[in-house]
């Protein structure tokens, strides 16, 4: 059974949305992109009783109607005979396959139609009647739509989120066979949001999802076979499952379907967040878009003035006639215009690949590697495909993939082969959601952003990883526990960290030296720092490490290391040089206290240990403070 009530009441909540936008069209640009209308949860909570109720009320009705038809048809087959009875009932079966039919092809029309006013929206006023149409097509059953609205209340689209009545769409959803619904639901379940924390029953619903053909949870179990989250490690099936996103991909990146999306982190300054060259505006992503959508070769050459101007994260790059020659290797290789000539093609390839064009030399390691107009040379082919893979071309990284997985001109190895079509997999559309995820949390809608990035997290992203960590951590959100949120976090920075990310690694030493999220942990916290500083040169990991060592936390005391790890903070970024002058300065000092103390007889009698009895744990503070205080006297007494 579908909910109906809930879905009629979405439809005039977006009914009021647009009405909303309509008032608000003369405000300013980023509030008439956001304007929504709240949907309280209280009254969310009251259709969905009033919806189980119905619910449970049909069911019963259903039931008694059943008993009593089947009572009717026993009474006319003895009084009127078999015969006559079938003939009815083959009649009344038609009419009600017409009308199912007719009730249907309705639905199916009106999801049709809403799914186009999307594609073609420029703003959210006409998103807004695009999920009016999805509404209304839920309301006649339409699964599809039904997915669209389950989908715009989990992740706030609107402004209207309500995690318990998505979970309600998504289970009745689920019991249809909808992977997408299945997906999602291990989603929630992975992360405890508005479901029982249970990491078993989200690998069930991942594996059913997988199996019914969504790519995101073939991606989401990829990266656990990977990584041995909840499974036992296994880098073959980790491999089989990324496969087959790799290939859809793939075969969407060969249509010129996609673009690529930029990745925001949010533990980046905020000055640099709200920078011009960090991402692009969404007037950008959508010109972008529009020019993939058209699958010409003219994309190229608008992308090639974007990067001859330097345009919006795009680096300032001249190549001159590359592109051009490019693209006449491609009308020869493809017969647009022109006969095909494989030795044309060739010929404009290799000449714009000697410029360094990466999709030049991508199609040079095609032509090798599938033997179109050439003889098959792997070694060649993956020669052109690693130059193409240095700048990203994404079906370059594709195609060596397929090579060390296949162990074709290389030496296999799963590893490779995984890593490689893991990062073709991250190019997919659902990478989108970086975007509407920087802006709802631009926007104060934390919990919106925090939920989009926590599925992209799930599904292997770092950056994700990090950024749902950063959320977590600043106790913002309101859709889980506050109790969880530091343990969430943790567990977050953990999977970025294994990514190769050195703020996260810093980060599982903060919160193992402060016992956020985790028991206090001296050694642990020593052990990451140690690890961000050797292996990520992180200033900051050296500092922690310099004070850890300087004071014997968790680690032997000694103060010429703490001294060194100082030095090679301040060399290794500039930002350390103010806090290392004062750690040193205070480290002097106290050094210089304990000679004094050391050779004064009256003084020997104490111990040094007595500081801490006196001033407390942080009397190290107190004489940094004291240094600072003495400092901007002297400076004071210099220049007044």
């Amino acid at each position: 059974m579908k909910p109906l009530s809930l879905l009629i009441e979405i439809l005039i909540i977006l009914g009021v949305i647009i009405k909303n936008i309509e008032a608000e069209k003369h405000s300013k640009k980023q509030t008439e992109r956001n304007a929504t209308t709240q949907v309280s949860a209280n009254e969310l909570k009251q259709f969905l009783s009033h919806i189980l109720e119905r619910r449970k009320l049909i069911k019963v009705i259903y039931q008694r109607e059943n008993a009593l038809g089947k009572k009717k048809i026993q009474r006319k087959l003895r009084i009127k005979g078999i015969q006559n009875k079938d003939l009815s009932k083959r009649n009344k079966n038609h009419l009600r396959k017409q009308a199912k039919k007719n009730f249907t092809d309705e639905g199916d029309q009106l999801f049709k139609t809403g799914i186009k006013i999307l594609q073609q929206s420029k703003n959210q006023k006409q998103k807004a009647e695009a999920y009016v149409f999805f509404a209304k097509a839920a309301d006649m059953g339409n699964l599809k739509a039904m997915e669209k609205m389950a989908d715009a209340l989990l992740f706030g689209n609107f402004g209207m989120q309500n995690i318990t009545a998505a979970i309600q769409l998504y289970e009745s959803l689920a019991k249809e066979g909808s992977y997408k619904a299945q997906n999602a639901l291990g989603f929630l379940s992975s992360y405890g949001i508005g479901m029982e924390y249970n990491q078993a029953k989200a690998l069930i619903y991942y594996t059913f999802g997988s199996a019914g053909g969504s790519m995101m949870s073939q991606m989401i179990l990829g990266y656990r076979y990977l990584s041995g989250i909840n499974v036992l490690q296994n880098c073959e099936v980790a491999l089989n499952h990324y496969k087959k996103v790799a290939d859809y991909i793939a075969d969407k990146l060969e249509k010129s379907e996609g673009i690529p999306v930029e990745k925001v982190r949010l533990t980046e300054r905020p000055e640099n967040l709200s920078s011009n060259n960090e991402i692009l505006d969404w007037d950008i992503y959508q010109y972008y878009k529009f020019l993939a959508e058209r699958g010409d070769v003219q994309i190229q050459v608008s992308l090639g003035q974007l990067h001859l101007i330097g345009r919006k994260g795009l680096d300032q790059d001249y190549y001159g006639n590359a592109i051009g020659l490019h693209g006449l290797g491609l009308l020869y290789f493809y017969g647009k215009g022109v006969p095909v000539n494989y030795a044309e093609a060739l010929k404009y390839f290799q000449k714009a690949a000697e410029k360094g064009w990466p999709n030049a030399q991508f199609q040079l390691g095609f032509m090798y590697y599938s033997g179109s107009g050439v003889w098959k040379d792997y070694k060649l082919a993956f020669k052109y495909f690693y130059l193409a893979s240095q700048s990203g071309q994404p079906l370059a990284i594709y195609y060596l993939a397929k090579m060390y997985a296949t162990g074709r001109g290389v030496l296999r190895s799963c590893r490779t082969a995984v890593e490689l079509y893991k990062g073709v997999c991250e190019l997919g559309h659902w990478a989108e959601k970086f975007l509407t995820a920087y802006f709802a949390y631009k926007d104060g809608d934390i919990d919106s952003s925090l939920v989009q990035y926590a599925l992209l997290a799930e599904m292997g992203y770092e950056v994700a990883q990090s950024n749902s960590a950063f959320i977590l951590e600043s106790k913002k959100a309101k859709i889980l526990e506050k109790e969880k949120m530091y343990p969430m976090a943790l567990l977050l920075w953990n999977r970025a960290a294994i990514q190769g990310n050195a703020f996260a690694r810093v980060k599982i030493g903060d919160y193992h030296y402060y016992g956020y999220g985790t028991k206090k942990d001296y050694q642990t916290a020593a052990t990451h720092y140690s690890i961000a500083a050797d292996k990520y040169h992180s200033a900051q990991a050296m500092f922690n490490l310099a004070y850890m060592y300087e004071h014997g936390l968790g680690i032997t005391k000694d103060i010429h290391l703490a001294r060194r790890l100082y030095d090679m903070a301040a060399q290794s970024s500039p930002d350390a040089h103010i806090p290392v002058f004062f750690a040193l300065m205070k480290l002097e000092t106290v050094h210089l206290l304990r000679d004094i103390l050391f050779f004064n007889q009256f003084t020997m009698r104490w111990k040094w240990m007595k500081l801490d009895n006196t001033l407390g744990p942080y009397w190290d503070l107190f004489v940094i403070g004291l240094i600072v205080a003495v400092l901007i006297f002297l400076l004071r007494n210099r220049y007044g």
